[in-house]
């Protein structure tokens, strides 16, 4: 089993460091900061030895170059960003293989957020990582790519089975319930887990990962019986003050 630990980073991040105990290795998926990560790994006794990114952005890459200095390690970042992704060492694309141990990843080409946005995806481990394309009760937004990109990768990921555990790089589960409540006021499963969700906030806890099952039930985005539809409701959200 590979150990898998949240490290809350700037104002909403997650970074995820995915530990191999067989192995001893240790990846880092989306280091939005170096210090965050140093600190769990000094924690933990473990080992840097890969940095994983889904996508360009700098609060996803920002410690990239730091922690790659200290620990000599490679970064493995998608092909189609390489332009952006200056400390990239390794590029991928779709259906390649990626490994931590002996635990291997399929890379998935999710292109919408940005135009080479990639998940990672341990079918045999049930996880699945996805960035910004994926969120509880929610989608990433529309930056470099299209509604029908992101209807046809919604569609993909909902494919995998439901009890795939989804780890997203943001904690945006409230905002995202409060919208999907609006798009979908008869939803029962939407307003059960909403209290779930409050309840964790208002604790100060964490509501990631989810689940595909989770998300199939709830995610008005993933629920989007068109393209027309989810185009609507990612234009909805994106002025959505709820």
């Amino acid at each position: 089993m590979l150990d898998i630990v949240r490290i809350p980073a700037l104002s909403d991040n997650y970074i995820w460091l995915v530990h191999d105990p067989a192995s001893g290795e240790t990846i880092v998926v989306d280091p939005a900061e170096a210090e965050k990560v140093e600190a769990v790994l000094a924690e933990r006794g473990w080992r840097l030895t890969a940095i994983w990114n889904t996508h360009w952005h700098p609060d996803h890459t920002g410690g990239n170059a730091a922690l790659k200095a200290a620990w000599s390690v490679q970064v493995i970042a998608p092909a189609a960003e390489a332009a952006k992704i200056p400390t990239a060492d390794v590029l991928v694309k779709e259906g390649d293989t990626v490994r931590i141990g002996d635990h291997a990843a399929q890379v998935l080409e999710v292109p919408a957020h940005t135009a080479g946005h990639i998940a990672f995806h341990f079918a045999e481990d049930g996880t699945i990582f996805v960035g910004d394309t994926l969120f509880a009760m929610g989608c990433g937004r529309l930056f470099e790519g299209t509604p029908a990109q992101m209807f046809a990768n919604l569609q993909r990921l909902a494919a995998l089975p439901e009890d795939t555990i989804v780890y997203c790089a943001h904690e945006y589960t409230q905002s995202n319930g409060r919208y999907a409540l609006v798009a979908e006021p008869e939803n029962e499963a939407i307003a059960a887990r909403m209290v779930e969700v409050d309840r964790l906030r208002a604790a100060g806890e964490a509501t990631v990962p989810t689940t595909i099952r989770q998300e199939r039930a709830t995610n008005p985005f993933v629920r989007a019986g068109s393209v027309e539809i989810l185009a609507q409701r990612r234009g909805e959200k994106d002025v959505f003050r709820g």
